[in-house]
């Protein structure tokens, strides 16, 4: 199968854009872990206009998404995508299979995207780890507090998330949305020799099943790791345009 979507990815790519200085196959589906509503991820490299955009279709029997880029739209996504922390751009080209490469510049991309994911993103400031501290800790106490039916498995997912994001963010480590932050949190375990991806899922699934105790656990302990739970004491300012706008009225 895996060869049949090469060739439908590289067929796709020759009749859409003949002019295409490279195109890279990636995702679930170029890697063999797809499943049966898998899209193709594909990215191109144009020299100029239309790109960039990006647009879904059908081709071949298969979902596609296409990424049209140039050059500079690359630079600014990977850029952008060091600073949130999720690295969409760079795995869609790092973590790839090349389908054009005219003139180099697929292969010399595809290197520069995977010496930026081994770098790793750019770290976050003690003010947004103390933000996500917040959050998941006021997560925690409602919980904790004994949620109405429903509202806990709500709860719950939203801890999901800010308990990986912590953890991710608090240790220099890529972040993603959905199946790609448990994604995330399985390499940081591969690395870091935990288990922290699996006992978080576990924990939400026992959440649904009528126990909070393993999700109250595991959290607490994803806390410990940054300093503990944070309420007692965290301020943060309102938006500078506000402020000012404040301090103005006062001054009148």
């Amino acid at each position: 199968m895996e060869l049949d979507v090469r060739k439908i990815a590289y067929r796709l790519v020759s009749h859409r854009f003949p002019e295409a200085r490279a195109a890279w196959l990636g995702g679930s589906a170029a890697a063999g872990t797809g499943t049966v509503t898998s899209d193709l991820d594909i990215t191109v490299l144009l020299a100029g206009t239309p790109a960039p955009y990006r647009e879904s279709l059908s081709y071949g029997g298969w979902p596609v998404e296409l990424f049209v880029q140039t050059e500079e739209s690359i630079r600014w996504f990977c850029a952008d995508e060091r600073r949130r922390g999720k690295p969409t751009t760079l795995r869609l080209i790092g973590d790839t299979t090349i389908l054009v490469d005219r003139d180099g510049s697929g292969a010399r991309l595809q290197a520069a995207c995977v010496a930026a994911i081994g770098a790793g993103p750019d770290p976050v400031s003690a003010e947004e780890l103390d933000e996500m501290r917040y959050r998941v800790t006021d997560l925690l106490d409602d919980l904790i507090g004994g949620a109405p039916e429903h509202e806990d498995l709500l709860i719950a997912a939203e801890l999901w998330r800010g308990t990986a994001e912590l953890l991710l963010a608090g240790n220099g480590h890529w972040r993603g949305g959905g199946k790609w932050l448990h994604r995330e949190a399985v390499a940081h375990d591969l690395a870091a020799g935990t288990d922290y991806a699996e006992t978080l899922a576990r924990a939400t699934r026992s959440v649904a099943q009528g126990s909070a105790e393993p999700m109250v656990a595991v959290v607490s302990e994803v806390l410990e790791l940054f300093g503990g739970p944070l309420f007692d004491g965290y301020r943060i300012e309102g938006p500078e345009p506000v402020r000012r706008s404040a301090s103005s009225a006062s001054a009148e």
